[in-house]
């Protein structure tokens, strides 16, 4: 892709924009920046767009914005970070989408990789920009990509050797007008492989097992239930816990595996963990407090609670995203001693799973955690909510919580 001399728009000033303007320019491309809001409105669309023939999208900015569609009338290219920075990436691409479980795969497949010796870039979704491995420059053996449905919405040619879509469950229903249209944003995963390339598909989840992919890519199903049975390997890293992450981890191997990687269980059995994924912070008197603040939406918490037997206290509420949370009754009535709510959807929360302690914030709902729980219990924040109603992000909530947590006498 030539960028000396193009006149370039960034839209969204996030990770992801602030790394595609650095590419850009690195490339000689003049760039000009601005936030979705600045440029949503029709009045200052053709300004916005004048002597423009790049528009760069951010993830987070909605494709239906007034701005898009006159730059698609105006035959402007268009095209997300992620897009923009595979152009320049030469080593095989590993991508990796998913409602759930995206973060933790992607990072165990880069450690799977890396600890047999492969040099990897991991990032993409999962917080470092993918221009970013543009900048750095340099030989690589591969690069891991985790891929939110926002990213997939725009790309045209992404081509990932290995790809795989762990689950589909709702999730960003006030951005997407059906689970359908949701799933296909998912299945972009697979558009651009070629023969030979591996697409690692769910066979547990219906929608996942009926996505399309081209021909002569290998379709290699696993199941859950079977966990890595097929690949004869056990999960000892204390870090992967629950059969959530059995799934994820079957994943990533069969991820590796394509890549060339037989030595998977020294993986397996090194990986630190991500912070705010079934994190353990402390345990006090008998009670293990556990970080699950990434566990912004109801499938989430129901993966987090089954990895526990019972005596849960849990810390739930945010920002709702329009799922119904009836579906963790039978789970939280089976598994959890109280639930305890904070933030805006607490009386949603109360009105749907019912009856809970209404806490407000999150110092409230540690101190009668720390009141209510007994030697052998567990408690766990995993929200099923986005933090953006009290806290910066999910990273924020579970930093705080953590504070507080270590600060309990």
């Amino acid at each position: 892709m030539k960028l000396d001399g193009r006149h370039t728009l960034v839209i969204g000033l996030g990770k992801s924009g602030v790394a595609a303007a650095a590419l850009l320019r690195s490339r000689g491309a003049a760039v000009i920046t601005a936030d979705d809001q600045a440029r949503a409105d029709r009045k200052v669309v053709p300004e916005a767009l004048s002597g423009v023939d790049l528009v760069v999208v951010s993830p987070g900015v909605p494709l239906s914005l007034p701005i898009f569609g006159e730059a698609r009338r105006r035959g402007i290219e268009l095209v997300g970070e992620v897009e923009l920075a595979s152009r320049f990436i030469e080593e095989p691409i590993v991508g990796i989408t998913g409602t759930n479980g995206k973060s933790t795969t992607t990072a165990l497949c880069g450690h799977l990789l890396s600890t047999a010796g492969l040099r990897v870039f991991v990032g993409g979704n999962l917080g470092n920009a993918l221009s970013n491995r543009v900048l750095a420059g340099g030989k690589l053996d591969a690069t891991v990509c985790e891929l939110s449905s926002y990213q997939l919405e725009s790309i045209v040619t992404l081509r990932c050797a290995a790809a795989t879509v762990l689950n589909v469950t709702p999730d960003h229903l006030d951005r997407y007008d059906s689970l359908d249209s949701y799933a296909a944003a998912k299945e972009r995963i697979f558009l651009n492989q070629r023969a030979g390339d591996a697409a690692v598909l769910n066979a547990r989840d219906a929608r996942v097992a009926a996505m399309r992919t081209r021909e002569g890519v290998k379709r290699v199903m696993f199941d859950p239930r079977t966990a890595l049975g097929d690949l004869k390997l056990s999960l000892r890293a204390a870090t992967l816990r629950g059969a959530h992450n059995a799934e994820n981890s079957s994943a990533a191997c069969l991820l590796a595996r394509h890549l060339g990687v037989t030595d998977l269980q020294r993986g397996l059995d090194t990986y630190p963990g991500l912070p705010h994924r079934l994190e353990p912070v402390r345990v006090i008197d008998g009670v293990e407090w556990i970080n699950d603040s990434k566990a912004t939406n109801v499938d989430s918490v129901e993966k987090s609670l089954s990895a526990f037997e019972s005596g849960v206290i849990i810390i739930m509420g945010g920002r709702g995203k329009g799922a119904p949370y009836t579906a963790l009754k039978p789970l939280l009535q089976a598994k959890a001693k109280a639930i305890l709510t904070i933030g805006e959807d607490a009386e949603k929360i109360a009105a749907e799973l019912g009856p809970v302690q209404p806490c407000g914030t999150l110092p409230n709902a540690v101190s009668k955690a720390r009141e209510i729980a007994r030697k052998g219990d567990v408690v766990l924040l995993s929200p099923a909510c986005a933090s953006y109603d009290q806290f910066r992000n999910f990273e924020d909530r579970g930093d705080q919580f953590k504070a507080l947590v270590r600060g309990l006498r």
